[in-house]
């Protein structure tokens, strides 16, 4: 096995504080909704609006910086291997077959996981933030007439977006047990370094 030095110190800092606020939003989220009791409607509302601003911060800063640094290439699409990674995911791995891709800093997310961001980035994301922003400022826009329609399909959607993002999240966690050991993709997303194969 060869280290490589995959994952920067802003990268491993923008994920696992990116992934501890979409799991709080997530957990006050379903309060909201009334699923359980933990802080309180109303203070789960508030904590979840605060959390969703620091998270559109944290976005912006994390946009900012992969566009300045080049880093947004990793995530351009590309068929090439897809299909093999997918067979390794659903059959291969169970076989205890090698992965048939090699990551590498110029590369590191596999054709399946850049079509899985594609999908966080295009669709989920903007989904969740837009009918958020609707949710959380209706009365003012339907006072401005911007908005004719009820707050339903807005929660509604914003609801959708959520359990999208849960469905991410799960199969997120699932994935990052699949290295050579379970903690190995954790680790390097912890110290920045991951073992491959080769470099």
């Amino acid at each position: 096995m060869t280290r490589v030095y995959l994952f920067k110190r802003f990268e491993r800092f923008w994920h696992w504080s990116q992934a501890a606020l979409v799991l709080f939003m997530l957990l006050t989220g379903f309060e909201i909704h009334g699923m359980y009791r933990l802080f309180g409607w109303e203070r789960a509302g508030n904590l979840h609006t605060t959390a969703a601003w620091t998270l559109i911060g944290l976005w912006a800063f994390a946009i900012f910086w992969h566009f300045t640094t080049g880093e947004w290439r990793q995530y351009i699409p590309t068929t090439e291997n897809l299909i093999a990674v997918a067979r390794h995911y659903s059959v291969g791995i169970f076989a205890g077959e090698p992965h048939p891709y090699q990551v590498t800093p110029l590369a590191k997310h596999n054709p399946l996981q850049r079509v899985a961001y594609l999908i966080v980035k295009l669709l989920i994301n903007p989904l969740i933030w837009i009918s958020g922003l609707l949710y959380l400022y209706y009365q003012e826009l339907v006072k401005a007439g911007l908005l004719d329609w009820g707050l339903r399909p807005i929660a509604l959607a914003h609801t959708a977006a959520a359990f999208m993002m849960l469905i991410f999240v799960i199969s997120h966690i699932y994935l990052a047990t699949t290295g050579h050991t379970p903690l190995a993709h954790i680790r390097a997303m912890v110290t920045g370094w991951q073992e491959a194969d080769h470099a």
